[in-house]
């Protein structure tokens, strides 16, 4: 799964790789974001969400959530907020709440 995050842009995608159970966010081939979850049946729970300090200051973390969110919910999968940074953006975007 891929999408770029800005129309038009070739340079920026984020992608769900499922093996490693993490959604990835990258700038040309930095990896410039991720959030990490752990599986539990139905619940994918968001455990860790980490900006590399070269790209802080971008809302790239929030793009990343965002997208893992809509995925997770895409899946019909329930969504943890164990990362205090996924805990915090589903408390200001309600429409992410279970």
């Amino acid at each position: 799964m891929t999408q770029n995050t800005e129309p038009g842009s070739t340079d920026t995608r984020i992608e769900h790789l499922p093996e490693q159970s993490r959604f990835a966010l990258y700038l040309g081939d930095a990896l410039a974001a991720y959030a990490d979850y752990s599986q539990h049946g139905d619940l994918r729970d968001f455990d860790h969400t980490v900006t590399d300090p070269n790209f802080r200051g971008r809302g790239l973390a929030a793009d990343v959530v965002r997208y893992a969110l809509d995925a997770t919910r895409d899946e019909g999968l329930k969504i943890g907020t164990s990362c205090s940074y996924v805990e915090k953006f589903v408390a200001e975007h309600p429409e992410y709440r279970n």
